[in-house]
């Protein structure tokens, strides 16, 4: 087992050339891989929770911008109580 520092180099997937679309999985990958690519060798911890941080406000933002600020529709395309999705929005600074 390599040690809890090590770098693993992990596959990435190709994208197909013809495809006109960039799937979201790709997007969250190229700014991980840079994340990670701008770290070098220093040392990082907690990084799976500083990106779920980090994803959570924009995420919010953009879904309710697109329910046009509707918490009960936002919060059912997240799948996420409306009270749930109150105490996100005040934690993030968004109410």
């Amino acid at each position: 087992m390599p040690p809890l520092n090590a770098v693993v180099q992990l596959p990435v997937p190709q994208r197909d050339p013809q495809a006109t679309r960039v799937t979201l999985a790709e997007c969250v990958g190229q700014s991980v891989r840079r994340y990670l690519e701008d770290l070098g060798n220093s040392d990082v911890n907690d990084v799976y929770d500083l990106f779920l941080r980090e994803l959570e406000g924009p995420l919010l933002r953009e879904v309710m911008a697109w329910s046009n600020n509707n918490q009960s529709r936002a919060a059912q395309a997240l799948g996420l109580s409306r009270a749930t999705l109150r105490k996100k929005l005040q934690a993030h600074g968004l109410l």
